[in-house]
């Protein structure tokens, strides 16, 4: 049975390195909050493959199209599982996606925040398969979200003991 790294790299897709805050910014919480047989995802933005926060910073609608926010919500889908394995070792442990949830920075009028986050759920049920990449998810257009990021995932997942 292949894992979700397996599924990955068959993919062409490798996990950048667990994320690196950027100078100077103080995070008084964690990305991944580990509480029994769950893990809480933090608010991802995307990573570079050195962990370093690359965004994508804008306005869906205005400076950036639905195409490109669907590519980045994919990078964040990368960013979320880096983060995840560094904090349970293998993502062959996760049970199950729970939830996600996407906040897209979206001008007056846009409407697809929810194909932007398409991107994300595609790449989890390619990793993890229909069973255990199964989510319930929310997808909203924002004003505005911290540092200018265009776009944020965070959710939820099931471990195994």
């Amino acid at each position: 049975m292949p894992t979700p790294e397996d599924r990955l790299a068959a993919l062409g897709l490798t996990l950048p390195r667990p994320v690196t805050a950027p100078p100077g910014v103080p995070l008084p919480f964690t990305f991944v909050n580990i509480r029994g047989n769950r893990a809480l995802i933090s608010g991802h933005p995307a990573q570079d493959e050195t962990g370093k926060v690359i965004g994508p910073f804008g306005t869906f609608g205005d400076d950036l199209t639905t195409q490109q926010g669907y590519d980045a919500a994919r990078q964040v889908a990368l960013s979320v599982l880096a983060n995840l394995k560094a904090e349970i070792g293998a993502l062959s442990r996760i049970a199950g996606w729970v939830r996600v949830f996407g906040m897209v920075t979206s001008a007056p009028g846009y409407r697809d925040q929810h194909l932007v986050v398409n991107g994300f759920s595609d790449l989890i049920l390619a990793a993890f398969g229909p069973e255990a990449g199964r989510h319930a998810r929310s997808a909203i257009g924002v004003a505005g979200l911290p540092m200018g990021f265009a776009l944020e995932i965070e959710g939820e997942v099931l471990l195994q003991p």
